[in-house]
């Protein structure tokens, strides 16, 4: 079933000035970056923002600035919903819903503790929806400060009666993305894989789209995939395999290392960020990002796309 959210969205990064506040300009040169190289939309104050280390009001601001900056063009959607306490959250998402984004992002950790079950997550869920009735809603399976995944029984309710539009999906599991498919077919939810080694499988499975942290880098190559995986399958998993590879360096050092290739190629930034410290991305780190945009060059001149 198509629905509205679909395609190739970047997980955006929050650039800071030297001095530690958020760079608008920055984020305005960011969202037209996206939407130049073909996002079907864009995941603004998510985990890649560090939403986690921004304040309330920078988390709104920040909202507001990607839905002027994208003027309509695609599909913004936001998180934020960072506090422990179960009311401030609602008081949270209440407010990140009259930012002008297209949907709000429940956080799947901050609806239970770790040591509490799916009842606590199901009541808690329940409640949001109930409050903030008007609101749409998505949902991320964040992993941090710790990862749950939603239980079958939750998702295959909360998409017979329409609660969600939109899943980030960070199982990293091909079984568990094929059951998920079975879950919600023939409903409104559309389902976005984070995870690059089984993205092609969960697309040719029925998954809508990609949503996950290297879109940040290449987001047109991730584009040009989902648009010809099925007229040209071989070529397909070619990129599918680039891609994979890549994938592997958000483990050095992201975000710093996002901002890295951001400032080599043409989106002027600090490197600094408030979840990570600087010096995590050293030399050997930085020959990795140099490495991967001689890489990202060569891959666009086999797909014919502008460098």
């Amino acid at each position: 079933m198509k629905t509205p959210y679909n395609g190739c969205w970047p997980t955006m990064i929050t650039p800071f000035t030297a001095d530690n506040k958020v760079d608008f300009p920055a984020v305005k040169a960011i969202t037209n970056w996206y939407i130049d190289r073909g996002a079907d939309g864009i995941f603004a104050v998510c985990q890649s923002s560090e939403m986690f280390f921004l304040s309330q009001q920078e988390k709104l601001d920040i909202a507001k600035a990607v839905v002027e900056a994208a003027g309509g063009r695609v599909k913004v959607i936001a998180s934020g919903h960072t506090s422990d306490d179960h009311q401030a959250q609602i008081e949270e998402l209440g407010a990140m819903s009259q930012t002008g984004v297209d949907a709000v992002v429940l956080v799947s950790n901050r609806l239970a503790k770790a040591d509490e079950d799916s009842a606590v997550f199901n009541a808690n869920a329940q409640d949001i929806f109930d409050q903030l009735s008007d609101v749409t809603f998505g949902l991320y399976e964040c992993p941090y400060p710790y990862l749950r995944l939603l239980t079958d029984d939750f998702l295959a309710w909360a998409a017979k009666e329409d609660k969600l539009v939109f899943l980030k999906d960070v199982s990293c599991s091909l079984e568990i993305e094929k059951r998920r498919v079975e879950l919600v077919k023939g409903t409104k939810l559309a389902l976005f894989n984070a995870n690059t080694a089984t993205l092609l499988d969960s697309w040719i499975a029925g998954y809508q789209g990609y949503n996950g942290v290297m879109a940040n880098f290449h987001i047109d190559i991730y584009k040009w995939m989902y648009e010809h995986f099925r007229t040209e399958p071989v070529l397909a998993r070619k990129v599918m395999d680039f891609l994979t590879v890549s994938g592997v360096s958000e483990a050095r050092a992201y975000p710093v290392n996002a901002k890295y290739h951001f400032d080599l190629t043409g989106i002027p930034m600090s490197l600094v960020t408030r979840s990570k410290p600087v010096s995590l991305l050293n030399e050997n780190a930085r020959l990795e990002i140099q490495s991967l945009i001689r890489m990202e060059a060569e891959m666009r001149t086999l797909l014919g796309l502008k460098q």
